[in-house]
């Protein structure tokens, strides 16, 4: 074991370390998901706390044509969990192979053999195992024998009643609804990508932009203008960003994220970037002509201004 993030079988610690675990995707590491994290600590007693989670959706290999686009990136991810403060994250790839150990297996590869498991954290409709035939029920039975418990952690909801989940975060996100995104993840959502060239329109209108490249880790949220906190080199400014196939001009044919750091000029060329999604601002629109559009731009910042809490331009 090398640090407090392990990827893979043949790296479990195998140590005889008790260990406390829970398993699942965890993707966005929401509300609901640092519920779980923190039942996990308090009934740890003194036990390791592990986090065993995949690299990818399940869906991604057994039915990649419905597999969801992932809400944070594998790294993105791991770094959440080890923030949360668990001891151990185990990042398992979900190939082919895993997916076909049976629920017994599992069990004895990962929770017996490979963390020495005394206790295992779970939701009512935790399936593991081929096919997904592992239970609760056959957890329970598979704990008897081996000697760990199993107990059960309840959904967080919100006040209306509705489970906290990726899936529901992700429709938010893409339908535009950065506030109840943000509520259900109990924090701002985020990107990062590398800047690349773009076509320095933005510039040209008097509010240069950091282009974004195209494999940007994170889920891409749904077109329109964004108050961002910006961070790069361990610095914050405070951002507009859009989202979109800029439809002023026609000529860009793919969703592009371009972000424009208020009262700044950082050369941010081949640096990794990460944006912080604080509010949504507008809808894309298609202006009659670039004046018009540099006037959005400019009104856009000022509410953007007022809602980061930045000084008036001077």
């Amino acid at each position: 074991m090398s640090g407090l993030v392990v990827h893979g079988l043949e790296n479990l610690p195998r140590d005889a370390r008790p260990s406390a675990v829970t398993i699942g995707k965890f993707d966005g590491v929401h509300r609901g998901h640092r519920a779980v994290l923190e039942h996990l600590t308090a009934e740890a007693q003194g036990r390791r706390t592990v986090v065993v989670t995949f690299d990818r959706h399940p869906a991604a290999v057994l039915h990649p044509e419905s597999a969801p686009a992932p809400l944070l990136s594998t790294a993105q991810k791991t770094e959440a969990l080890v923030a949360a403060g668990v001891d151990l994250v185990v990042v398992l790839p979900f190939t082919p192979e895993l997916a076909a150990l049976s629920a017994d297996e599992f069990v004895d590869e990962v929770l017996v053999h490979g963390l020495s498991t005394e206790l295992v954290l779970v939701g009512a409709d935790f399936r593991y195992g081929a096919h997904g035939a592992g239970t609760v029920e056959t957890l329970r039975a598979a704990g008897e024998r081996a000697g760990f418990a199993v107990a059960l952690v309840d959904d967080v909801c919100e006040l209306d009643g509705t489970r906290v989940s990726s899936t529901g975060i992700r429709r938010l996100l893409d339908e535009g609804r950065l506030d109840e995104a943000t509520e259900a993840l109990g924090r701002h959502h985020r990107i990062r990508s590398l800047v690349v060239p773009g076509h320095q329109r933005g510039r040209d209108l008097g509010y240069p932009t950091a282009n974004l490249a195209r494999d940007a880790e994170g889920f891409i949220p749904a077109d329109g203008v964004y108050a961002c906190w910006l961070h790069v080199n361990g610095a914050r400014y405070g951002a507009a960003v859009s989202i979109g196939n800029n439809p002023t001009f026609g000529d860009v044919p793919e969703k592009t994220v371009e972000a424009h750091a208020i009262d700044v000029t950082v050369d941010m060329y081949g640096s990794t970037i990460e944006l912080e999604f604080v509010s949504y601002i507008r809808p894309m629109h298609k202006f009659d002509s670039a004046d018009a559009l540099a006037e959005q731009m400019g009104r856009d910042e000022l509410r953007i201004r007022t809602i980061l809490g930045l000084p008036a331009p001077a």
